[in-house]
């Protein structure tokens, strides 16, 4: 009863926190320069974004009474908090707000063209980051301070240490055919071939295998030394506690002592990061998704803070903020069916 009162408490909890966190963002977002109606203006004296005057003054002036229509036309001429409202309850979180960069879409329509890119390929890298760090950590801890325990540390704080980024880089360099004497295996950029839909099933499926590979890899090597080596040290300090030894006293082998008793145990301090699959469409780096050109959710919200898409930006912000938010109440709920005796009575 004290849990099922704990978990509706958060789930209670979510309705203030995404208030909170949205209208801090949104008024921030209303104060930085090169908002769109400094783009309009711009835009309405022939000054590209990238361009200055230079002192040039050829350029007519734009009256008070054009800025104000600017301003009404992009809703800037409303107080703060109404504007606020209009997007959470109007613009149903600023879904259905058209998007300043490409008008003749709204947030929403530009979110779902990338979803499902980035659903693929989070879902994918979560999955083989969990699949790989798991067993290499138990592995690990149970040939502590073996060969394979160091030449698998070894490797785990060499990827570690190579931003994901740069290593895409170098990949790209040398598995792309960009420079010339180099192998030419993998596509350069991109989510699937323009030949994409004139090809079998199977021929789509090694497609969108060899244009994943190597962005999917840099994903995963970002995650491979604080997943594998939290495995390892979670289990050992399992090992070593009473209950263990306990097992082992009264005639349980060793085997049975680790997979019966401390591999549950351990996966408690994993669970906390669990509940990023409610955010797997997210998960994908923006620099990875910038350095091989995929038409991602992290490259989107990138576009969109860089070209001032603020219905986009917030419209991204608010779909990870409540997915973000049922993510830690599921990596809670992952707690007590991996260790029942956990209770939220005091919490």
């Amino acid at each position: 009863m004290e849990r099922l009162k704990y978990f509706i408490k958060r789930f209670l909890l979510i309705i203030p926190t995404f208030i909170g966190i949205t209208i801090l963002c949104f008024i921030i977002i209303q104060f930085v320069p090169g908002g769109p109606v400094e783009q309009a203006i711009m835009a309405m004296k022939g000054i590209g974004a990238n361009e200055s005057t230079g002192g040039d003054k050829s350029f007519a002036p734009i009256t008070e009474k054009q800025r104000k229509e600017i301003e009404a036309y992009y809703g800037f001429d409303q107080p703060v908090l109404k504007r606020y409202w209009k997007w959470l309850v109007s613009d149903r979180i600023g879904m259905q707000m058209q998007s300043y960069k490409f008008p003749n879409k709204t947030a929403w329509q530009l979110i779902k063209e990338r979803f499902k890119v980035s659903l693929i390929f989070g879902i994918t890298g979560f999955v083989l980051s969990y699949l790989v760090c798991i067993p290499l950590g138990i592995f690990k801890a149970l040939r502590h301070d073996s060969a394979f325990d160091l030449f698998t540390s070894a490797v785990v704080f060499v990827g570690y240490a190579i931003p994901p980024f740069a290593l895409g880089m170098v990949l790209k360099m040398m598995l792309c055919g960009t420079v010339e004497g180099m192998w030419d295996i993998f596509p350069i950029s991109g989510f699937r071939s323009e030949n994409f839909f004139e090809l079998s099933f199977m021929g789509r499926a090694g497609d969108v295998f060899r244009h994943m590979f190597l962005p999917v890899l840099c994903y995963v090597v970002g995650n491979f030394a604080v997943l594998t080596l939290l495995m390892k040290n979670s289990l050992i300090e399992q090992i070593s506690k009473d209950y263990i030894r306990t097992v082992l006293a009264k005639g349980g082998s060793f085997k049975r002592a680790v997979w019966g008793h401390a591999f549950r145990n351990s996966l408690i301090p994993i669970a906390t990061g669990m509940g990023a699959i409610m955010t797997v469409m997210f998960a994908g780096s923006v620099i990875i998704e910038q350095v091989f050109e995929i038409p991602g959710m992290g490259r989107l919200s990138l576009e969109a803070i860089v070209g001032r898409d603020y219905p986009v930006f917030m419209g991204i912000l608010a779909l990870t903020s409540i997915l973000g938010l049922l993510g830690n109440i599921f990596s809670d709920f992952l707690y007590v069916v991996i260790d029942p005796r956990i209770n939220f009575q005091e919490m």
